[in-house]
């Protein structure tokens, strides 16, 4: 199944225009471009959450290996 095609487009449209009128559809696609953009906004924080979650997790393992190498004590061969 591919892409539709003109003629397919079209049908889709006239319904579209049937269904809500051609004075919605301008107010319909203002609200579906704030809702996308509002979902890309939140994607983007959400992948700084996540990130600088990684960079805490990573810095609090590399404390602990530093403590437990000074802490450990130093065997005589």
């Amino acid at each position: 199944m591919g892409m539709p095609s003109m003629p397919e487009l079209l049908i889709v449209l006239a319904i579209v225009i049937l269904l809500f009128g051609a004075k919605k559809i301008p107010d319909l696609a203002k609200g579906m471009g704030k809702a996308i953009k509002g979902f890309k906004k939140e994607m983007k924080e959400d992948d700084e959450v996540v990130a600088s979650k990684e960079i805490d997790e990573k810095k609090t393992s590399t404390e602990e290996v530093a403590k437990t190498t000074t802490n450990e004590p130093k065997q005589n061969a």
